[in-house]
């Protein structure tokens, strides 16, 4: 019985991101063309990612483990553990102030519905092609210039062993902020691995915790970047599990 209610959840959720799309994936269609109008594209793509995350019975509470505080006047480079899809829309959700266009796989885009809209606010990288991957630099700070702030997943995907608490990380996000100048965002997400997995089998509606973890100012050494941010998420995980 509880794998029918999570298939019929799932069922749901394409009936739901069906709506939500020809509502607001229309006017993003349409806004996303001129580079201009993205900060208002940006806003249909917000309300998007409300109707998905709370359509689905998910809700969120903000723990802040940091004195800092983001400025909206400022650019980020934002970075977290990636566990589900709904990284995505819980992302879009916390930045209200600073558009933003992520790195992500373009496997993503084949999704029915999700990809209409995946494609309009992504950066894609096809990560067996070192050519892709290399360009990926070019695009994000064309992007940067334009306005936009970065999200970057630096674990690169979503383990396939879902006992690793958290992968190793890719140096994108942190060559990026180093060669941009951009502080770099920190956040963990909590709950999303279990609540809303890959597995449409599992599942169910519930509260995320996000903790934001502070800014890490640009630095001229990515790698030392990639320790400090790899280290506050790992113990933030750790700390949660024990």
């Amino acid at each position: 019985m509880g794998k029918i209610l999570n298939y019929l959840w799932r069922f749901w959720l394409i009936l739901l991101a069906f709506v939500l799309t020809i509502i607001f994936g229309i006017p993003v269609y349409i806004l996303s063309f001129n580079k201009k109008h993205y900060k208002y594209a940006y806003q249909f793509i917000r309300f998007w990612s409300y109707g998905m995350f709370y359509g689905m019975g998910l809700r969120y509470e903000l723990i802040n483990l940091s004195d800092q505080m983001i400025d909206k006047n400022t650019q980020y480079v934002i970075i977290s553990n990636h566990t589900s899809i709904m990284d995505i829309m819980l992302t879009c959700i916390l930045y209200p102030h600073h558009p933003i266009c992520f790195v992500g796989k373009k496997e993503l885009v084949k999704i029915p519905i999700f990809g209409t809209i995946y494609k309009r606010i992504c950066v894609m990288v096809d990560r067996s092609s070192a050519r892709s991957r290399a360009d990926v630099y070019r695009r994000c700070a064309e992007k940067m210039e334009e306005g936009n702030n970065i999200v970057i997943f630096p674990e690169g995907g979503v383990p396939d062993d879902t006992s690793v608490i958290l992968d190793e990380f890719k140096d994108g996000a942190f060559t990026l902020s180093s060669k941009h100048n951009s502080p770099i965002a920190i956040h963990t997400f909590i709950g999303l691995k279990e609540i809303f997995p890959f597995d449409n089998s599992k599942g169910y509606p519930g509260k995320v915790k996000v903790y934001f973890n502070g800014i890490l100012p640009a630095s001229d050494s990515p790698k030392e970047l990639k320790t400090r941010a790899f280290d506050e998420i790992k113990k933030t995980l750790v700390d949660h599990i024990n």
